[in-house]
């Protein structure tokens, strides 16, 4: 199977319009974060806006993600639903095209208790062909995956690790401590200016959405924690601190994908157009995350 580590963008999905994939966009994004020197892709995920896309739609992206890629970086796939049996579906699109691994969230909509979600994993991996990356994200899915249930997981061979998104520092400790029993697993984390923390606690790298943006930062700034070089460190991440100001502009869940989707649109990488729900930051938005962008100042 394998461990991955290092820095892994969570890939916005560029839109030319309703349920429409803005290709050229998407294959600027996927050159931009290739030459950056990331250590893989995932598509599909919270900042995919993948719950909010068609299933047409997902497809497309996971053939465009795959083939535009082509073996340079390994390729995650997210293929989180409320159905199973359209998860399975996404996971196989996913393996006939050449993707690396699967990840997947607790279902959402309905919580799930943890007996429940030990079930459903169990039954889910023998079902897929790629290796599996668990997903907690309770934020947003409003279940965790307990510490006692990841334990009980580990003795599933498919399970490849997990990326948490929580924000808590001792659920990661936590978490990383799981390696004792599964040294093959890797652990992400979400929380991007968390991510010099979390090696030191034992983790693989980050699943920063930043990098989108700004792949180099995100990767010197790994690349400089596991060379030991802590003054590198210090002045990358206040770097990333200014960085993260982007994330306090608007309103709502949404504003992190709208934030990340108007930096790449003032860059000239993708439009910033958003699947509805949601919709692109107005004027008066963008205004202010060109501003931080320009005090950023970074390429």
């Amino acid at each position: 199977m394998g461990r991955y580590k290092g820095i892994i963008p969570p890939l916005v999905t560029p839109l030319a319009g309703r349920d429409k994939l803005d290709r050229d966009g998407f294959e600027r994004l996927i050159e931009r974060v290739i030459n950056g020197g990331v250590h893989g892709l995932f598509v599909l995920g919270t900042t995919g806006e993948a719950q909010s896309l068609s299933y047409g739609l997902r497809r497309e992206v996971i053939r465009l993600a795959c083939k535009h890629t082509n073996g340079r970086v390994p390729v995650f796939v997210g293929i989180t639903d409320t159905s199973s049996v359209e998860s399975v579906k996404l996971a196989e699109v996913a393996h006939t095209e050449g993707a690396s691994a699967l990840v997947l969230t607790t279902p959402y909509f309905f919580p799930a208790g943890q007996r429940e979600l030990t079930g459903y994993i169990e039954d889910m991996v023998p079902r897929l062909r790629l290796p599996l990356m668990l997903y907690n994200f309770p934020g947003m899915t409003k279940v965790w995956f307990e510490i006692e249930t990841l334990k009980h997981l580990t003795e599933i061979e498919g399970i490849a690790g997990v990326k948490d998104s929580s924000g808590d520092i001792g659920y990661y400790r936590e978490l990383c401590k799981l390696k004792k029993l599964r040294p093959d697993w890797s652990i992400f984390i979400g929380p991007e200016a968390l991510m010099p923390l979390s090696l030191d606690l034992g983790g693989d790298g980050g699943v920063s959405g930043g990098a989108n943006v700004y792949p180099k930062l995100f990767v010197d700034c790994y690349e400089a924690k596991v060379a030991g070089d802590s003054g590198r460190v210090e002045e990358l991440s206040q770097k990333i601190d200014e960085f993260q100001e982007i994330y306090t502009v608007g309103k709502y869940a949404s504003k992190h994908i709208k934030a990340t989707k108007c930096c790449l649109s003032l860059l000239g990488v993708c439009d910033d157009f958003m699947e509805q729900p949601f919709h692109r930051f107005n004027p008066p938005h963008r205004a202010i995350i060109e501003e931080i962008l320009k005090k950023v100042n970074l390429n």
